[in-house]
Formats: C-alpha cells, sequence, structure tokens
C-alpha cells in the first residue's frame, strides 16, 4: 500500500513511516520501514506503535496524516496502556481466541487495553486524518479494522469487561487487565474516543477493499479458465469445521454442469484446545475433505488467507481433492478427524505436501475459499 499511494500521491508526501513484516521489494527510497510482528506482537510492535504516535503528535494543523491501514495492524501496533504489559495484553488476546471470541469481541477489549488503538492515533493528530483501509472483516467496519487506530470508537469499557465475563470470566485473565476495565467502567479511566469527540472532528476513513475484492478476483481467474462460477454470496463465518460443511452444502445445491467453481469469502474463528499447530485456512480445508466424494470424483477445494499467513504457521492455507483421504491412509497419516479434534491440521497437511505456502502477500483482505469440481 505505501508503494502504491507514493505513486498515486498528489502532492509530495512529507514522511512517510512503513510498519510491518519484511520490507517490500519496491519501498519508496525516502520511507522509512519499522519492522513489526505478526500474528503475536513482541516488543516491535510497542516500538512501532510509539513511533506512529510520534509521528502523528508531530503533523501540524494544516497537514493531512494518511494512515494506510490493514489487517494485522492489532498485533503490529501493539502499544499496552498504562499499568498492563505486553505480556498481559498478549495472554488476555490469546484467551479470547482460544474461546472463539469473534473479531468485534476481541477488538472490544484490545482497544481498552491499548494506549493507541480505538482512535488513540488520530486524536493524537492536530491536522486531518484519512484513513484507507483494506479491511479484513466480513462487514468491513473501519474501526474493527486493525482495531480502529485512527476511527472513533463506538465501544465502552463496560463493555470490554462484559465481554470477559461472556468468555470465561474475570477470573482467566490478567488481575491488571481486569482492574483496568473495571475502573474504566466505574470512569475512573477515561474513555477511547468517541463519534463527536472534537480530536477526531477531521477524521475520516474510507474503505478500498475487502473479501469481496478477493472473490471478484478469483472468479475473473476462474471464469478465465473455462470455469461456470456459483458465488456465496454470504461472508463465510464462524467455527471453521462447521463453515466447511456450508462451503460443501452450497457446491452440492449448485446445480451446475461440471466443470464448476464455487466461491466464498470472508473469515473463519478456531476455538482451539490442546497443542496443535495450524490455522483457520487449514483447519477448514481439511474439515471439507471427507464431504468431497459427495461432489463427484474429481473435485478439489482449498481454503486461503489472502495475507499468506494462517495462525502462528508459514503456510497460507491448503488444498484438498478427491485423493487425499487415500493418499493419508496410504502414507499412514491417519484420518482427519484425529487432527481436526487435536486442531493439529498444518501435521496433516504438512505430511501430504498439501499445504499452500506463498509467504505474506503485503495484504489482507480476509480469507478465500474455492470448491473446482470436474477440475480441468
Amino acid at each position: 500500500m505505501l508503494g502504491a499511494f507514493h505513486a498515486a500521491a498528489p502532492v509530495p508526501v512529507r514522511r512517510m513511516l512503513g510498519i510491518g513484516g519484511s520490507p517490500p521489494a519496491q519501498l519508496p527510497a525516502d520511507a522509512r520501514w519499522r519492522e513489526s510482528a505478526h500474528p503475536v506482537p513482541d516488543q516491535r510492535s510497542g516500538e512501532a506503535a510509539r513511533e506512529a504516535l510520534a509521528l502523528a503528535a508531530g503533523a501540524g494543523d494544516r497537514d493531512l496524516l494518511v494512515v494506510l491501514l490493514s489487517g494485522g495492524a492489532s498485533s503490529m501496533m501493539a502499544l499496552p496502556a498504562d499499568g498492563i504489559t505486553l505480556a498481559e495484553k498478549r495472554q488476555t488476546s490469546a484467551e479470547l481466541l482460544q474461546l472463539g471470541a469473534e473479531i468485534h469481541v476481541l477488538n472490544t477489549v484490545r482497544k481498552h487495553i491499548s494506549g493507541i488503538k480505538g482512535g488513540q492515533l488520530a486524536a493524537a493528530n492536530r491536522g486531518a486524518t484519512l484513513t484507507l483501509a483494506l479491511s479484513d472483516v466480513v462487514d468491513d467496519d473501519p474501526s474493527a479494522i486493525g482495531s480502529g487506530p485512527s476511527v472513533a470508537d463506538e465501544t465502552m469499557f463496560a463493555d470490554a469487561l462484559a465481554a470477559l465475563d461472556r468468555y470465561g470470566g474475570g477470573t482467566r485473565y490478567p488481575a491488571a487487565v481486569v482492574q483496568r476495565l473495571a475502573a474504566g467502567a466505574a470512569g475512573a479511566i477515561a474513555e477511547t474516543p468517541k463519534p463527536g469527540d472534537p480530536r477526531l472532528a477531521r477524521a475520516e476513513a474510507r474503505i478500498v477493499g475487502g473479501w469481496r475484492t478477493a472473490v471478484a478476483g478469483a472468479r475473473a481467474a476462474a471464469e478465465g479458465i473455462g470455469y461456470t462460477v456459483r458465488v456465496i454470496e454470504e461472508p463465510v463465518t464462524g467455527e471453521a469445521r462447521l463453515a466447511a460443511g456450508e462451503i460443501i452444502s452450497a457446491a452440492r445445491s449448485a446445480s451446475l454442469a461440471p466443470p464448476f467453481c464455487v466461491i466464498g469469502g470472508g473469515e473463519t474463528t478456531v476455538r482451539t484446545a490442546g497443542s496443535g499447530k495450524g490455522g483457520r485456512n487449514q483447519e477448514c480445508a481439511l474439515a471439507m475433505a471427507r464431504g468431497l466424494d459427495t461432489l463427484g470424483t474429481m473435485v478439489a477445494a482449498a481454503s486461503v488467507g489472502t495475507d499468506g499467513i494462517d495462525g502462528p504457521t508459514d503456510a497460507a492455507g491448503a488444498v484438498v481433492d478427491s485423493t487425499t483421504l487415500a493418499r493419508a491412509e496410504a502414507a499412514d497419516i491417519g484420518p482427519p478427524e484425529r487432527f481436526l479434534e487435536e486442531h493439529n491440521s498444518y501435521v496433516f497437511f504438512d505430511g501430504l505436501g498439501d499445504l499452500i505456502r506463498t509467504g505474506p502477500t503485503g495484504t489482507n483482505v480476509g480469507d478465500v475459499q474455492v470448491i473446482l469440481v470436474g477440475s480441468r
């Protein structure tokens, strides 16, 4: 995004700061790049957040702060609020993820234990702020992308505290986190900037791409090689293994003559347990394996994260086909159900050579699922 914006900017850009993984191959010569961590924040994430806040605070009244935002910013700019350590912030997010909290719930808590999220980056800027966001959330809510560092926050401390109660109860989380949320709910700590806050009067946010963008690209590619395409209109959400069944059902009811392609997009979740290795896309793909035989004898399916990073792994997702179960049996890997139970999809697919490894793509617009029937 940084290079594209630099090339298209109608006026010279005075200062540029990029935050992400490895620097892009075509980084503008006058841009500063700060390498950060994803999906688990570390010390670099806090340093990046502090530098971003300093850049915003150093802008003048007549300056325009442009925030190029995509999914992943929550971990890449992770500055714990006063009284909370990075370890406590990480533990809180990990617990919520393990218990299946969806992204809006997770971000409600993140915003209230952060020093930069929930509009606090824009509030530090005296000038105007324009956010251009690539959306990785299914409803394209700009306040949920990267936990909305430059967008007003409509949630409250009380909402964050209620989220902890709903997902495991306060005793499951670090005491400092619970104490902060309780103090905020009682009015002892200032809320995050809300709609109508004068500090955000000159802040604007626009969505420039999302999961529908990725689905449209996949559709064009499939049609270009001769497939009839059916798009699942509603976003693919919920527990990954359950979403897999819904995707299979959509393909079964497509009523199309082979070769045809069914495409969905969105973002699923995984309620993890144990020490298995994988991600939501690998789990979704694995859960589709058993149902492929209901679609025909020549079928392939995949679930892929558009950022190239599926959970804490080096894979973007995985592919299954009509031979997956037989190949797994021949290789003495075992049935997919065991690996699903252990949330160990990475090991299953790695043993078959069926992981999809793209490397980080530099963008994030959620996930894409594809089923090909009567594959060419």
